[in-house]
């Protein structure tokens, strides 16, 4: 266990426990994330909330990559890179952060990627960018989809309930590592993101049961 560990095991225990009461939390499929190895976890993103809801949701440490700006506001910056969060540059190349994207699952850990590359202001879902695409073609890792539903409701004073769904790990074998399998990848990803996400609003239309199985 290194450092980043023991802010995460303190995060679950006291952010955690907030998230779970402020925004009653369930999780469906989280035995999806494999237990060993380097992992992109691509999901997407409506509120602040959503990273410590994934956070709470996920068997594993994650690394996430966040937006320059947020690591320069105080307090904010400190806390997030405590937490293993490296940053990137948004609309421009941004070489360091590839590479610390490719490192983090080479060194066989789990990547935390927003897919849609920012918050989405619609209640759904949005296009998904190439990056947890490109990270998981160059280094061969599976990327596992991680929807969120509720959290675009959510404010202080509603506390709606939130939830999360896995998808199954997908693997991209025959794609290139360029452009085109960069673009093909995501077209994939972004199906399997919007597919958990339609099953997820779906389900809390019926009540939101316990126990459920997302789409395999």
């Amino acid at each position: 266990m290194n450092g980043v560990d023991v802010v995460w095991a303190i995060g679950r225990l006291t952010i955690g426990t907030a998230v779970r009461i402020f925004a009653p939390l369930r999780v469906y499929g989280r035995e999806r994330v494999p237990a060993y190895g380097g992992v992109v976890l691509a999901m997407n993103h409506f509120h602040w909330l959503d990273p410590a809801a994934f956070g709470v949701a996920s068997p594993r440490t994650i690394y996430y990559m966040a937006k320059v700006e947020a690591h320069v506001v105080p307090g904010l910056g400190e806390l997030i890179r405590a937490f293993g969060t490296f940053s990137v540059r948004r609309g421009e190349s941004d070489r360091e952060a590839v590479r610390m994207m490719r490192e983090v699952v080479r060194d066989g850990r789990v990547l935390g990627i927003f897919a849609e590359g920012t918050r989405q202001r619609s209640g759904e879902p949005g296009p998904v960018q190439p990056g947890a695409a490109m990270a998981a073609l160059q280094e061969d890792v599976p990327v596992v989809v991680a929807a969120i539903h509720g959290s675009q409701t959510w404010k202080i004073g509603n506390f709606a309930p939130v939830s999360i769904s896995y998808g199954e790990p997908m693997r991209f074998e025959g794609l290139p590592r360029n452009g085109k399998g960069y673009r093909e990848a995501s077209k994939e990803i972004e199906r399997e993101l919007h597919r958990q996400w339609a099953w997820l609003r779906d389900l809390h239309e019926v009540g939101r049961p316990v126990v459920a199985t997302p789409p395999a």
